[in-house]
């Protein structure tokens, strides 16, 4: 079972290099399941129902969010609806959308589940005792479990890999945007990498125009961060080979496309 996860696309950007590279990526690669994270796809934070059906549209099966979950407030509108978005788990019960989504190919079922960090992060529920709840969950249908964790700090997303390995298939970090190249299987076969990295501007800083990021740091006073709507940009991503019969990882491979690591079919 092949899985290919795409990083954090931000805006316009992002959702260009989606369309024009996904279908390459597919004929090139070959995976049973594709997963994206849109938690920032509308203008650098939030999604809106047009854009969540544009992703599925060029080929996605399922999408993940974070903190921007509720950025644009059409979400409220949709997300009842949307049946291939989850949200994080470890917000507050009774807060809308799926905590988990099951996709169903190649004759097998894969659940995908995505939690929020807390360190630097706004205050949710632990996600280390959701994921065990959610994981018990998803076991009662299948053993082929994706997680994306949506996390700051690198050491809370290496704790809770380690903490994963051997219950979940795949855990994938994301949110800092800048991919990471600790791409592993860990002992008990969970695939592993702290930050997948972003899909947008590849010369902004995080996906944001560059000289706002620094005026900010100069200054230290409010600036508006806004995505480039012109320049080069990237995509950023994983393919993970997952044996079906037992749920193991056997192979995680980082994918990087811009003007320094071009794509070839």
């Amino acid at each position: 079972m092949k899985i290919l996860f795409i990083g954090d696309v931000v805006g316009s950007p992002g959702r260009d290099m989606v369309q024009e590279y996904l279908p390459k990526l597919k004929l090139k690669y070959q995976p049973h399941v594709t997963i994206i994270n849109g938690e920032n796809a509308a203008a650098g934070k939030g999604i809106t129902e047009k854009i969540y059906k544009s992703l599925l549209e060029w080929g996605a099966q399922a999408l993940t969010m974070g903190n921007h979950t509720w950025d644009k407030r059409e979400i409220f509108n949709f997300i009842d609806d949307a049946t291939y978005m989850v949200r994080p788990g470890n917000l507050p019960p009774d807060t809308p959308g799926n905590e988990i989504v099951y996709i169903k190919s190649n004759g097998k079922e894969i659940a995908v589940i995505n939690l929020l960090g807390r360190t630097f992060m706004q205050p949710v529920d632990d996600p280390f005792r959701k994921l065990d709840e959610l994981i018990e969950q998803a076991k009662k249908r299948t053993n082929i479990i994706f997680v994306d964790f949506h996390a700051e700090a690198t050491s809370e997303k290496q704790a809770f890999g380690w903490y994963t390995d051997g219950k979940a298939s795949v855990v994938v970090g994301t949110h800092t945007h800048v991919q990471t190249a600790d791409n592993r299987i860990l002992p008990n076969g969970t695939a592993y990498i702290s930050d997948v990295g972003m899909t947008g501007p590849y010369d902004g800083i995080l996906g944001m125009e560059r000289d706002a990021v620094i005026k900010k740091f100069l200054t230290g006073l409010p600036v508006r961060f806004e995505v480039p709507k012109t320049g080069r940009n990237q995509l950023s991503g994983v393919l993970i080979d997952v044996e079906a019969s037992t749920g193991k990882a056997s192979k995680i491979e980082r994918i990087q496309i811009n003007d320094d690591h071009p794509f070839f079919s």
